[in-house]
C-alpha cells in the first residue's frame, strides 16, 4: 500500500465511493477492491463497476457489474493499467466493447507547479449546487440535465471536500473539486465554460485546488485527464504513472 500507484487508486476508489454514497440518487457497494457506484447521472463513468487490483476478482467484477447493468443509465467498467485482457471478455458479455484510455496522473507537493493568473475563485457549499451544476454542465458541453442531481443532498458540503466556483462578471463559469484522502488530494470536475476559455481559468483552478489540498498536509495530487487538458497538467507537474482502461457501450 505504499506504492504510490496503489495508494492512489484506493483513494481514487473511495472519493467514488463516497460520492455515490452522499449524492442523492446514489448507491454503492465495495468488497475488496472490487466495487459498484452509481450516481444515475448520464455520464458512463459515474455509474460504474470497478476493481483496483491488478489482477481482478472477476467474479467480484461480474457481481458488482451486474447490479449497475439493470439500472438504465449510462454505465462502464473500470480497471487498472494492468486488468484490461482479462476483465475484456467480461465487459463483452455486456456489451462493453468500446474501450477508453484513463491516463492516472499525480505529481507531488514539492513539484507542483502553482504559477497561475488570479481569478475570483471561491469555495462553494451546497448553498450553491445548483449554479455549480449549471457552471459543470457548460463547461463540459454537455446537454441540459447531463448531471442530475450528482451535485445536490449536502455533496459540497462533505468532511474534506471543497467546490470551487470561479466568476466573471457574476458569472459561474468554471467549476473545481478537491477531494482530500490520506496524504492526497484528488482533483475532480475541472471545466471551464467554453466562452472564456484560453484565459488562464482552468490553470488556475487546478492550482487553487492543489494548494488548497497540499496547505492541509496532501503530499501527492491525483487526476484523471481528459486528452485535451493533459498538456495542462503536465505544465503544472504532473506526470502519467498508469493508464487504466475503461469499457463502454459503443
Amino acid at each position: 500500500m505504499n506504492f504510490l500507484p496503489d495508494r492512489l487508486a484506493w483513494a481514487w476508489a473511495g472519493a467514488v465511493q463516497h460520492l455515490a454514497q452522499a449524492t442523492p440518487k446514489g448507491w454503492r457497494a465495495e468488497r475488496n477492491g472490487t466495487g459498484a457506484v452509481v450516481t444515475r447521472a448520464a455520464v458512463a463513468s459515474l455509474n460504474a463497476a470497478y476493481s483496483v487490483d491488478q489482477e481482478p476478482d472477476l467474479e467480484a467484477l461480474d457481481e458488482m457489474a451486474r447490479a449497475v447493468s439493470v439500472l438504465g443509465v449510462p454505465w462502464s467498467i473500470i480497471v487498472r493499467a494492468g486488468a484490461a485482457q482479462a476483465a475484456a471478455g467480461l465487459a463483452a458479455t455486456y456489451g462493453l466493447t468500446a474501450r477508453a484510455k484513463m491516463p492516472l496522473m499525480t505529481c507531488s507537493a514539492a513539484t507542483a507547479v502553482l504559477t497561475a493568473d488570479v481569478f475570483p475563485i471561491r469555495p462553494v457549499g451546497s448553498d450553491r449546487s445548483d449554479a455549480y451544476t449549471e457552471a459543470l454542465t457548460a463547461g463540459f458541453q454537455a446537454p441540459a440535465g447531463t448531471f442530475g442531481s450528482l451535485m445536490g443532498g449536502g455533496v459540497l458540503d462533505q468532511p474534506g471536500w471543497t467546490g470551487y466556483l470561479a466568476e466573471i462578471d457574476g458569472r459561474p463559469v468554471a467549476t473545481g473539486l478537491g477531494v482530500c484522502g490520506p496524504d492526497v488530494i484528488g482533483v475532480f470536475n475541472v471545466a471551464v465554460d467554453p466562452s472564456v476559455r484560453g484565459r488562464g481559468l482552468g490553470r488556475a483552478m487546478t492550482a487553487r485546488i492543489l494548494a488548497d489540498g497540499f496547505a492541509t498536509g496532501a503530499a501527492e495530487a491525483y487526476l484523471h485527464p481528459s486528452t485535451a487538458a493533459r498538456p495542462l497538467y503536465e505544465s503544472m507537474g504532473f506526470r502519467v504513472i498508469e493508464t487504466w482502461t475503461e469499457f463502454t457501450a459503443l
